[in-house]
């Protein structure tokens, strides 16, 4: 996975999601996307000093997951007994040993700038996701396909901004829904088609702020919509 494959995969997202081509820099996608997802960071290796990506920070040492099995294989992490005279001393062999692994990637492939990645293909920036394809800059996703910028979310394709739910597709900022295609902010519905600005209802087509439309005048609103999110600088 290198950044011209995630550019190749955002743009598919966007023309599913709004019709229209990406334009977008990852660094772009990044700010106005996914400003609140949370990501591996950017920290080094501190046995090599190679730049790595960590889910967690917190230790301030690290060790890629491929250097750790590595010395794993080739001398061990056992350390030969010796006396210790007091606690000082033993923290400090412990800190010789205590890296925190980055870049955990298990059974996957393609995958980049990311840890605790389990049975995924092509996956860039991104954590804790399981048994997915393509995503970029996703945490806590599973069982799903082209995502970006989503959050705690399963079994959706082809969606950004999609937080806390499941079986969405096609859509655009939907929170805590299931059943959701081809709609754009959309908070706490159930199996809406073609929907906008709508919230608490269920089974509805072509409806905007929870009011009914009808089909020609809900598509051509929905288009300037499309060009408001897409040409605004704020976050949506």
């Amino acid at each position: 996975m290198n950044d011209t494959k995630a550019l190749e995969i955002v743009n598919k997202i966007f023309k599913s999601v709004f019709d229209k081509e990406n334009n977008y820099s990852l660094d772009t996608l990044l700010e106005k996307f996914a400003f609140d997802v949370k990501l591996p960071k950017q920290v080094n290796d501190s046995t090599t000093n190679e730049i790595t990506w960590a889910d967690s920070i917190n230790s301030g040492r690290f060790i890629t997951n491929k250097n750790m099995e590595k010395r794993d294989e080739e001398t061990g992490w056992m350390l030969p007994k010796k006396e210790i005279s007091n606690l000082q001393e033993l923290i400090d062999i412990w800190n010789t040993i205590n890296l925190t692994t980055t870049e955990r990637v298990y059974d996957s492939i393609n995958v980049a700038k990311s840890d605790t990645i389990y049975r995924c293909e092509n996956v860039y920036r991104s954590t804790d996701c399981s048994d997915s394809k393509n995503m970029i800059y996703c945490d806590s996703c599973g069982n799903s396909e082209f995502l970006l910028a989503s959050q705690r979310s399963g079994t959706c394709n082809f969606c950004i901004r999609c937080d806390d739910s499941k079986d969405c597709s096609n859509s655009y900022n939907v929170i805590c829904s299931n059943k959701v295609s081809n709609s754009l902010f959309i908070q706490d519905c159930f199996d809406l088609y073609e929907c906008m600005f709508c919230s608490h209802i269920a089974s509805k087509r072509f409806c905007i702020a929870n009011m009914q439309f009808e089909e020609q005048e809900y598509y051509e609103i929905k288009k300037l919509i499309i060009e408001w999110i897409l040409n605004s600088l704020m976050h949506y």
